[in-house]
């Protein structure tokens, strides 16, 4: 299984985000996670980030929405409950790293190229801060606050 954590540069969310990804992975020895910073939207299309951090299993995000855009904002992901935070739950990751083991080898069709999950492509829960359209207009939903504090291209984008 290869895992890849992609971030912004200096994502508020990663440091949280790796320290679940590490307890999840607590029953997977010798797990090897790479970690990619992108930092335009066409490294985000073309690596299949849907804002930051984004976790690919084989190359798949298990926790994008179907047909939800690439994106360099802020992330929100949906516990079991509907709550959203800006990191999965280590039960979450734990499910879909499990899942993520059976996976099959059947193509993706959002993501050509790309292993689908037995449940079809967005089968999990997650949300993404103020989604974006076509050249960069707000599709709605509220922006977090944090990313842009720190990394000021950002601004406006979550």
């Amino acid at each position: 299984m290869e895992l890849t954590l992609l971030t912004v540069p200096d994502c508020p969310n990663a440091a949280a985000f790796e320290e679940r990804l590490a307890a999840a992975l607590a029953s997977h020895p010798g797990a090897v996670v790479r970690r990619r910073v992108i930092t335009s939207e066409l490294e985000a299309a073309e690596a299949g980030m849907h804002g930051s951090p984004t976790l690919l299993i084989d190359g798949t995000d298990p926790f994008a929405a179907p047909d939800q855009p690439p994106s360099l904002s802020c992330r929100l992901y949906r516990d079991a409950a509907g709550r959203t935070g800006a990191v999965p739950s280590v039960q979450e990751l734990r499910r879909v790293l499990s899942a993520g083991a059976g996976w099959s080898t059947a193509r993706s069709r959002h993501h050509p190229g790309r292993h689908a999950r037995p449940d079809g492509p967005g089968g999990s829960r997650a949300a993404r801060q103020k989604p974006r359209g076509p050249a960069g207009s707000d599709l709605g939903s509220a922006g977090c606050g944090g990313c842009w504090s720190r990394w000021p291209a950002a601004a406006g984008r979550c």
